[in-house]
């Protein structure tokens, strides 16, 4: 596995970091060090097990081209601070628009009143947490001007147009964030980040004896629109439109019981879907998770090993430090099919007696954080891919999915597939579509019967969605073996 190729350069340090976030948002607003002190110790002058203040500036734009023309655009800027006092189980939490020391008082008076009144607490010196820089910290909505944002899609939209004639339409669209964050807790921790993040999509309709089909792909991640070469651009359009024809020549899908192959990469959603979710740390202290209370037993088949790991260079999951101020880390959750533990934030691992992972997330300032994935992903196994398919009398070989749906405390999933094709006598003999994949995630992870020597990431263009709050996030996985999954086709 191989960190995302972008343009050479150093990195920062730290202390730089820190420089950004209080020039960003603290200097502005005229606050410093000892009035956020203050704020978090008239906090903690209550009973309160843990408190913090989230600060955050974020600047996000959007581009969409179809058919030649820009269609919509967008540019937003926001800033906030959100604060947080927990005791107990309890959660009390409140933010503002207003970054100034009279709203951080009286949001920090509304967090009080979880608890009863206790002694004075002395204020704790002040520590910067540092972590390894992953990704540079620039601003790629300055990267490009306006006019070179559009002629980027306008070259995205030609390489699909002359990829085939077949192609009747295009849709192109292009994301970028540049995002400032700020940690202070109650126990003097500090941590900055300055966060990149961009992302190029394509959507692409094919036309043939009066059957429409389409296809789709992109990629980006935590770096600014120089990644997004010609090269790039072709390969987003050749998957495309390689996926739209494919669908065009695409009969309907079988149903019933049969061993389905998972290509590699992006087929990993299911993995994220079915089986991460339930290894975040809150569902399973509350017993909700199909996992619960199975630390170190086997879970799944020998070979299966799940990792998240939220400190991939320049990945579109990963993070310097999560949203607590946490570095991230590359944690095992299940190895040789072993349990070996959960994602945890600060509240849940405290109320469990573990350590810290690195996984609090949220999506803005004015959400609270839980523990959420980062990049999630299984190792390699020692299988050629296309052996995988030779061993495989008769089943379906997904390549790519659409959407799916999980439910987290049975750990039943449904999974569309955007291209899919039939396995007979180990070869792949025509494209299906209108296949659906059915199952029971834990139960998947027993099935799994191959495992693939050709692990890879995503493109770069997941977000999870949780209890309301969408974050971006990794996914992966090499080809699979799962024997006896339910299909739901058409015929």
């Amino acid at each position: 596995m191989k960190p995302e190729s972008i343009p050479s350069s150093s990195s920062p340090e730290a202390g730089s970091l820190f420089e950004t976030a209080s020039n960003a948002l603290l200097a502005p607003s005229g606050l410093d060090l000892p009035a956020l002190q203050g704020v978090l110790g008239s906090i903690m002058s209550h009973q309160i097990d843990y408190a913090d203040l989230y600060f955050q500036y974020s600047r996000s734009e959007s581009w969409g081209l179809e058919e030649g023309q820009v269609k919509s655009g967008n540019f937003s800027i926001d800033q906030g601070v959100g604060v947080r006092a927990v005791s107990g189980e309890k959660t009390a939490f409140a933010y503002s628009d207003d970054i100034h020391l009279p709203a951080l008082r009286q949001a920090a008076d509304v967090t009080r009143a979880i608890a009863a009144v206790g002694s004075e607490q002395a204020t704790q010196a002040v520590t910067r947490i540092e972590a390894p820089q992953l990704y540079i910290p620039q601003d790629p909505i300055a990267s490009l001007s306006a006019d070179a944002k559009v002629n980027l899609l306008e070259r995205l939209e030609s390489f699909a147009r002359k990829a085939d004639p077949r192609i009747s339409q295009v849709m192109a669209s292009i994301a970028g964030e540049y995002e400032v964050v700020m940690v202070a807790r109650h126990d003097g921790m500090m941590a900055a980040d300055v966060r990149p993040l961009v992302r190029l999509s394509i959507q692409v309709i094919a036309e043939q004896d009066g059957r429409r089909e389409q296809g789709s792909a992109g990629g980006g991640g935590r770096f600014d629109y120089s990644y997004f070469t010609d090269a790039v651009l072709q390969d987003y359009a050749r998957k495309a439109v390689h996926q739209a024809l494919t669908n065009l020549d695409a009969r309907p899908a079988p149903a019933g019981s049969m061993t389905v192959v998972l290509g590699s990469g992006w087929p990993g959603i299911l993995l994220h879907e079915a089986i991460g979710h339930g290894l975040e740390g809150d569902f399973n202290r509350k017993g909700s998770s199909a996992f619960a209370g199975k630390i170190g037993q086997r879970v799944a088949s020998p070979g299966v090993t799940v990792v998240d790991d939220g400190t991939i260079s320049n990945r579109r999951g990963s993070l310097n430090v999560d949203d607590e101020g946490n570095p991230t880390q590359r944690n095992v959750l299940i190895e040789d099919g072993i349990l070996q533990g959960y994602l945890q934030d600060s509240l849940n691992a405290r109320l469990m007696g573990v350590a810290v992972t690195g996984n609090a997330r949220r999506e803005s300032y004015a959400h609270i954080p839980m523990p959420r994935m980062t990049n999630t992903y299984m190792l390699n196994g020692n299988m050629p891919p296309e052996e995988i398919i030779r061993s495989v009398k008769k089943g379906l070989y997904a390549v790519n999915f659409g959407g799916g749906q999980v439910d987290i405390t049975s750990g039943k999933f449904v999974f569309s597939t955007a291209e899919a094709w039939m396995i007979e006598d180990g070869k792949l003999t025509y494209p299906v579509k209108g296949a659906t994949l059915i199952g029971n995630g834990p139960d998947v992870l027993t099935r799994v019967s191959m495992i693939g020597n050709d692990m890879a990431l995503d493109s770069g263009v997941g977000t999870c969605g949780k209890e309301g709050q969408s974050v971006p996030v990794g996914v992966g996985q090499p080809t699979l073996r799962i024997d006896g999954l339910t299909v739901g086709g058409t015929v």
